[in-house]
């Protein structure tokens, strides 16, 4: 089976993907911006003696013992974050399992950050699982934990739970019909934070937008995925009615997606943001059943390998930013002909 990156799930038509994450911290040791190299790799080895007793096909994985093609695919497909890779000054290794669903980065900014993935929006099934996956860490590991505060974390805005639940959105007819500004306004005010997935703010960079609560104090786990599911499910109702009334004008609509199929297919070479908006039009073509030489499957294949590591990984080769433009156009020439 395909790993969850390239399948489709629970109202994927809006629903890009659904994370949790909790950050839990040890105790008897400093946080990660005060911890020594030694004592930095003692939570490394602490954690590493019990991933075998948890099951799931887990492996450790050293940060140090990969390439940096490999790390930039891993921080493409949101496994591990971008401060994660960068920073060498501390030791650091990540968990996971074969599946790729199931994603444990040791040391980035607190001792350990479980993070739990899935195509389309499984919020609940993916709550469910990070808590057995807590439940049997804690049993191993002392945590850091306060009666008044709850679990403890290098940032203020991480204490309590410890959990952020998120969505990657697809929100191209909201955009179009110039309604995305107040909707992601009304996402804020509700406790929220939105913000473009490919860098800060909410400019547009193929229509993908992070929603994420902000609270994690004084709350529940499920309260959290319940107000997030609540938020997403609103999302969802607004960008179909916005693709429901840019069908009106079906000739309009045809002709802006099919311009984009015919750049994406027929262009020699594709610069990175330029292949990320015609992503963006041609899979509302797809979603909405008017391109059909592309199936769901292939534009999965395509929002990945496009990416520049992915890229590089496909074809086990590394490029200059030149070379890059050239094979990004032919493999989305590859993959449309599969």
């Amino acid at each position: 089976m395909a790993n969850w990156y390239l399948q489709n799930g629970k109202a994927s038509d809006v629903v890009v993907s659904s994370r949790v994450r909790l950050v839990r911290n040890l105790n008897g040791f400093k946080y990660i911006n005060k911890c020594s190299k030694e004592e930095q790799k003692q939570i490394l080895e602490k954690v590493k003696e019990i991933v075998p007793s948890l099951g799931y096909g887990l492996q450790v994985i050293k940060l140090d013992d990969i390439d940096d093609v490999t790390k930039l695919s891993l921080v493409e497909k949101h496994l591990l974050s971008p401060e994660f890779v960068m920073n060498n000054s501390i030791e650091k290794a990540f968990i996971i399992n074969p599946e790729e669903n199931i994603c444990i980065m040791l040391n980035e900014d607190d001792h350990i950050k479980i993070q739990v993935f899935s195509s389309g929006e499984e919020l609940e099934n993916l709550t469910n699982l990070i808590i057995e996956i807590d439940e049997k860490l804690g049993e191993a590991l002392n945590y850091a934990y306060s009666e008044k505060f709850g679990y403890l974390a290098t940032s203020p805005i991480n204490i309590g739970t410890g959990m952020k639940a998120s969505v990657i959105v697809h929100l191209p007819a909201l955009s179009v019909t110039g309604n995305l500004s107040k909707v992601l306004r009304i996402v804020n005010n509700f406790g929220m934070s939105v913000k473009g997935v490919y860098g800060e703010g909410t400019q547009n960079q193929g229509d993908l937008y992070q929603i994420t609560n902000n609270q994690t104090l004084g709350i529940t786990e499920k309260e959290i995925m319940a107000n997030v599911r609540s938020i997403t499910e609103k999302i969802i109702e607004q960008e179909r009615a916005a693709r429901k009334f840019l069908g009106k004008n079906q000739v309009e609509l045809e002709d802006k997606v099919y311009r984009a199929y015919g750049l994406l297919t027929y262009a020699s070479k594709l610069s990175s943001d330029e292949t990320k908006k015609l992503l963006s039009d041609v899979k509302l073509g797809v979603d909405l059943g008017i391109i059909k030489e592309i199936d769901d499957g292939k534009m999965k294949k395509l929002e990945l390998y496009t990416k520049a590591g992915n890229l590089q990984k496909y074809f086990g080769k590394t490029f200059d930013g030149y070379e890059r433009e050239i094979k990004r156009a032919e493999l989305v020439k590859q993959l449309v002909r599969e």
